[in-house]
């Protein structure tokens, strides 16, 4: 079990700590440019960055749960799923980024969206899986 929390917390500092508070500089100066928001205050952008960096931290961890070779594949998509709703829908109400009225909303958006991903992801693998055998019988 050490190696698989060594190996999220490696995954999720290598690429998600950092790719968080990028995405939130670029999602402000979006809104910026749209004319939406104005101006933020100091404890605003300090939450924001720190939030969005631990969010991109899990979200970029969380991964790690296909390395388990006990879990069933649709195990670890299940607990990927949650934890990463958790995640998301966790960090954009304490940011204020989301209402409790609209999350029905983003939890419809969040679960066609993660489902659609995960199916792409599924039927490559599949394809290319059958390609390799394919090679390997012809061997």
């Amino acid at each position: 079990m050490k190696k698989y929390v060594k190996e999220f917390f490696s995954r999720g500092l290598m690429w998600g700590a950092w790719g968080g508070p990028v995405v939130y500089a670029i999602v402000l100066l979006c809104l910026k440019n749209a004319g939406v928001v104005q101006s933020l205050c100091v404890n605003e952008v300090v939450l924001g960055i720190f939030s969005t960096a631990l969010l991109g931290i899990i979200a970029a961890g969380i991964s790690v749960v296909y390395q388990i070779e006990f879990l069933p594949l649709a195990f670890a998509s299940i607990i990927q799923c949650a934890v990463l709703y958790i995640d998301y829908a966790g960090f954009y109400l304490l940011n204020g980024w989301l209402s409790v009225e609209h999350l029905l909303t983003f939890s419809i958006i969040f679960l066609c969206g993660f489902f659609v991903i995960w199916f792409i992801i599924y039927i490559t693998t599949k394809s290319k899986v059958k390609a390799l055998n394919k090679k390997l019988e012809n061997l």
